[in-house]
């Protein structure tokens, strides 16, 4: 049976696009009202509100760096002024600057770092403060299996994405008394436009090491967020779910 989320109001960050639009439409699916984060892409995000809106929510795009902290404090509290709460985050706005470490840049490093990490720590710290004075709440950030077993080429974002594992397990003991909870999705490789411009050697090759034979879809892991934003996943907290068709294992 589909979770009931219906008047839940979520934000959800990097959503005008890929992994973050499905997660945006499938809480709108199950009733939830959608705060749309973007960074740059107005139009993508605006297409993301009204295919939530066609769900029959309602939904806002809300533009905002998530690594700057006055931007943060607007989106917060715009999103809490006009729906009254804000009962899911879902942290999924990254981005990457890849390189070997030995040519990273140090500022390569340190934006990934920011947007990233630094994002899901400021919304987190925001969104929380409403969550704590609610007594409840649900927060989900999307990390990456590189977070959990590294990726030459990837020494930022693998950094970011395992932060995010220790900022949610902290996140997690933090906030619990309080009835919120706080977990981690940890992606494996998902069909996205990113994915789809690499070249077809390299996804032949992935696809050897994944045992399910497939790459996963943006719906797979917008069905986990869905799943623990649920009062079903009430007494799940300081887990990483690893939605990787067993690349992980």
């Amino acid at each position: 049976m589909m979770n009931n989320l219906k008047d839940k109001t979520a934000i959800v960050t990097g959503a005008s696009r890929g992994i973050g639009r499905a997660i945006a439409l499938e809480l709108a699916g199950r009733g939830c009202n959608v705060v749309v984060n973007f960074a740059g892409n107005e139009a993508a995000a605006l297409e993301t509100v009204k295919m939530c809106e066609e769900a029959g929510v309602k939904a806002v795009a809300m533009k905002g760096d998530v690594s700057d902290e006055a931007a943060v404090n607007e989106i917060v509290t715009a999103a809490q002024e006009q729906f009254g709460s804000i009962d899911i985050l879902v942290n999924n706005a990254g981005i990457t600057r890849d390189n070997l470490m030995l040519r990273m840049s140090a500022d390569d490093f340190d934006e990934v770092i920011s947007k990233n990490l630094r994002g899901a720590f400021l919304m987190t710290k925001y969104a929380g403060k409403i969550m704590l004075k609610q007594r409840s709440g649900r927060i989900v950030n999307i990390s990456s299996i590189v977070g959990l077993h590294g990726n030459a080429g990837q020494a930022n974002y693998s950094a970011s994405k395992a932060g995010i594992i220790g900022l949610t397990k902290t996140t997690a003991l933090e906030y619990a008394s309080r009835g919120i909870t706080a977990n981690v999705i940890a992606p494996g490789f998902i069909d996205t436009d990113m994915t789809k411009a690499l070249p077809d050697k390299v996804k032949e090759s992935m696809l050897t090491r994944i045992p399910a034979g497939k790459f996963g879809e943006p719906e797979d892991i917008a069905k986990a967020v869905a799943f623990l934003a649920s009062d079903d996943a009430r007494y799940i907290t300081a887990q990483v779910l690893g939605v990787d068709g067993g690349l992980g294992a």
